[in-house]
């Protein structure tokens, strides 16, 4: 069975020695139907290179802005008018364009009039995970919307949606937060069978303490910055915050409000920072690998988990982990939700019975006169 295309996709080509032309940078190229276009960014300029993947994409389709009848308007002609009107505006215009590619591959030569409730349920089981498929489908119901808005269609077109998978309930005990710590600093690199002082999880140390005493998203405590700037979420060291709100990205509903920083995590922080400038490290995020910025941890947590002998984590069991360890000590919910930058209704709804006084009143008053 043929391997299903991937789409347009960032690939960051190492970098190489030409020879008589000298040593060539790493650097982001996207790579789709086998072919590499150059971004023109460097191995610590990814935002700049997801920028370039959603115009990339973008200009592969060229729409009517006219009003049409639903059978005239290709699928892919919807999306692209989305790409151009709205995710620029998005706080992850590179994560919409993914989506976007996925959609345009499987509806490829697909109209508005050929969206039902069995061509998305198909959708869906070419994905084969539901929580993927529903957002990319929300995707495709939302450009549908805007189309309609626009005015370049007039006829109603529904999106069926899969159903929402379980919540996420799983986080870790402290034990095993010690455990995958330990096991970040210890792992060394093996190549030929033998250890070597190269030392590839030291950088997920950092990732995992910021996230777990911050109860960051994965991409705020990613996008950490020693420095203030446009785009960057900013560590104030000298006021003892983490800004995680990037400088100059658009609001969403999922908040990100400024936290204060633990004593525990600020004294990291600072040593990390020295160490930084002592070692001649790039003074700009707080969590690099081989002096680049990270994009994900996923693998390095992965194999982190496995080394350790610690059930699958992703960098959003750190944030489960924040609130459920807070929750069991009996902090009030209103406090727990400014701080994680989400509803107390969710906190109650999600960790409300690891708190030490849940249901005690019914509990004592069952027979009782």
């Amino acid at each position: 069975m043929p391997r299903q295309s991937k789409g347009a996709h960032l690939w960051l080509r190492p970098g190489r020695d030409r020879g008589d032309k000298g040593v060539e940078r790493a650097a982001w190229v996207i790579k789709d139907a086998g072919r590499q276009h150059s971004t023109g960014f460097g191995a610590t300029e990814r935002r700049e290179a997801e920028a370039a993947l959603g115009e990339y994409i973008a200009s592969k389709y060229q729409p009517a802005r006219r009003e049409r009848d639903i059978s005239e308007i290709l699928i892919a002609d919807v999306l692209n008018v989305y790409l151009t009107d709205v995710a620029p505006g998005q706080a992850r215009p590179e994560k919409a364009a993914e989506r976007a590619e996925r959609l345009i591959e499987f509806f490829v030569d697909k109209h508005l009039s050929d969206i039902t409730g069995s061509i998305c349920r198909a959708y869906a089981e070419s994905r084969g995970s539901s929580g993927g498929a529903r957002r990319d489908l929300q995707d495709l119901a939302a450009a549908i919307n805007h189309s309609a808005k626009e005015g370049l269609h007039r006829a109603l077109v529904r999106v069926a949606l899969p159903p929402k998978g379980h919540a996420r309930q799983r986080w870790l005990t402290r034990s095993e937060l010690a455990k995958l710590l330990l096991t970040c600093w210890r792992a060394r690199e093996v190549q030929e069978g033998k250890a070597t002082d190269k030392r590839p999880l030291r950088h997920l140390i950092r990732a995992l303490l910021i996230a777990t005493y911050t109860g960051s998203r994965p991409g705020a405590v990613l996008n950490a910055s020693w420095l203030q700037g446009p785009g960057l979420s900013w560590v104030d060291l000298d006021n003892g915050v983490f800004h995680r709100h990037a400088d100059g990205e658009a609001q969403t509903a999922k908040r990100q409000p400024t936290v204060r920083l633990s004593p525990r995590l600020l004294a990291h922080l600072r040593r990390w920072k020295r160490l930084d400038a002592a070692q001649g490290r790039p003074q700009t995020h707080v969590v690099t690998f081989r002096g680049a910025r990270v994009a994900s941890v996923k693998t390095a947590l992965n194999t982190a988990c496995k080394l350790a002998g610690v059930d699958h984590a992703t960098m959003y069991t750190l944030r489960h982990t924040t609130a459920s360890w807070e929750v069991a000590k009996g902090r009030p919910t209103r406090m727990i939700a400014d701080f994680l930058g989400t509803s107390e209704q969710m906190v109650r709804d999600h960790y409300g019975h690891l708190a030490p006084d849940y249901q005690i009143e019914i509990a004592e008053s069952i027979g009782r006169r």
